[in-house]
């Protein structure tokens, strides 16, 4: 992208200025992020009521939540007349039985439709909805031991 900075791996994380990521608003953005950072295991690197960040520990991506005062939890699947979803997320995972128990014990809805057998969706406490899934043909480890 013009007008942005190009670093490679040895300038430290903290120092690059090519951050990129992804915000969701929502009714409390705090609350949102924590949900998030113990879900995926990802660092805090903002907080404030109006606003929240986390990212992987090596990377210089982020998910970031807005508090949006107008907050509409939107519908999934879509409904006419409804708030609609505009992007989901969603995350591989090994053991999709764990995953999903793991997202429930943190306040995450498994939705009610099911789209296939290999992905879940499910909602986060704020209602967007996001999706784990396992590629049939990857979900085991190198030593052959599905990791969990």
């Amino acid at each position: 992208m013009r007008g942005r900075e190009t670093f490679d791996d040895s300038t430290d994380r903290w120092s690059r200025s090519d951050w990129w990521g992804v915000v969701l608003d929502a009714p409390d953005a705090p609350a949102l992020a924590h949900f998030y950072s113990d879900l995926l295991g990802w660092e805090m690197a903002k907080e404030s009521p109006q606003w929240a960040a986390i990212g992987p520990p090596d990377g210089v991506a982020y998910l970031a939540f807005q508090t949006s005062p107008g907050y509409v939890r939107p519908l999934w699947p879509v409904a006419e007349g409804a708030q609609q979803t505009m992007m989901h997320l969603d995350f591989e995972v090994a053991d999709l039985e764990v995953a999903v128990a793991h997202a429930l014990e943190l306040g995450a809805e498994q939705a009610e439709h099911q789209p296939q057998d290999d992905v879940r969706v499910l909602l986060d406490p704020a209602g967007h909805p996001f999706c784990l899934y396992t590629d049939q043909d990857t979900d085991t480890s190198p030593n052959g031991k599905v990791e969990s």
